[in-house]
């Protein structure tokens, strides 16, 4: 194996660590978003707090939310790894047409 792949799969290993270790360690928690760490906080300082705004879209349950924020998620991600591609494969074209 070449030195750039032990270090693609040394990186991929330490992400795993890190994504799974917290859900081992940590028994019985749950893991909130901070919209509602944020509400908890404004209830405990102002009781009577009501809020200006309303959502403009309330989704059915919360599978439906982390659908939608799965798929934010992986557009976010192909628009990054597009452009990403997009760099590199000009980078290599130029240098290529260069040469010739």
């Amino acid at each position: 194996m070449s030195k750039r792949t032990i270090i693609v799969i040394c990186l991929l290993a330490a992400c795993a660590v890190i994504a799974i270790v917290p859900l081992l360690a940590i028994k019985d928690s749950e893991f909130g978003g901070a919209d509602g760490a944020a509400e908890e906080v404004i209830t405990a300082i102002n009781p009577d707090y009501q809020p200006w705004a309303e959502s403009i879209l309330e989704p059915p349950g919360g599978e439906t939310e982390s659908l939608l924020f799965c798929l934010q998620a992986a557009l976010g991600a192909s628009i990054l790894g597009y452009g990403f591609g997009y760099l590199v494969a000009r980078r290599k074209y130029k240098t290529e047409a260069a040469v010739k």
